[in-house]
């Protein structure tokens, strides 16, 4: 399975392309997808758009894993990634993939064991968890490949509470 883990914002949003292969977890693309700072909201917005059906449509992942909006102390960045979560969700829903979100203490947990760990602690768990040389860079790339491996280990948990639903 393709998993594509993104981490949401206006000015950077990191991705994370990994694929899971029974309990073995491949890297297979990461990095940041960039804004110019001079540039209005409206136009940001449009070119992580833009970024993003590029993205999509060249790794034709199976499934996006967005970071859930948590409640900020700071107002404006809060909205700031809730516009980015939008154009993320509609750039997906566009090409037709299916999207799961996790809040960022469900990641945490996933990857490291503690709900409460620091920025630091997931990347060096991302860097172990992924085989790689160096913690990927900047922050958003760590967290969104943590967003990945969070899904490749709760994902399946995921459909089997879906399918008992349902069953029911």
């Amino acid at each position: 399975m393709l998993i594509l883990g993104i981490d949401p914002g206006t000015a950077i949003t990191g991705y994370g392309l990994v694929e899971a292969e029974g309990n073995r977890l491949i890297p297979v693309e990461y990095g940041a997808l960039r804004t110019k700072a001079g540039d209005d909201t409206a136009a940001r917005l449009s070119d992580l758009h833009r970024h993003l059906c590029a993205l999509l449509k060249a790794a034709r992942p199976d499934v996006v894993a967005v970071e859930q909006l948590f409640f900020n102390t700071n107002v404006t960045t809060a909205l700031a990634v809730g516009q980015a979560r939008g154009v993320i969700l509609l750039a997906a829903a566009q090409a037709g993939i299916e999207v799961v979100e996790y809040t960022p203490l469900q990641v945490k947990q996933t990857v490291t064991g503690n709900g409460r760990a620091r920025k630091e602690q997931v990347g060096f768990m991302v860097k172990a968890l992924l085989g790689l040389n160096t913690v990927p860079r900047p922050d958003d790339v760590s967290d969104a490949l943590a967003i990945a491996i969070c899904h490749a280990h709760m994902g399946p948990f995921l459909r089997r509470t879906v399918q008992a639903a349902k069953a029911r």
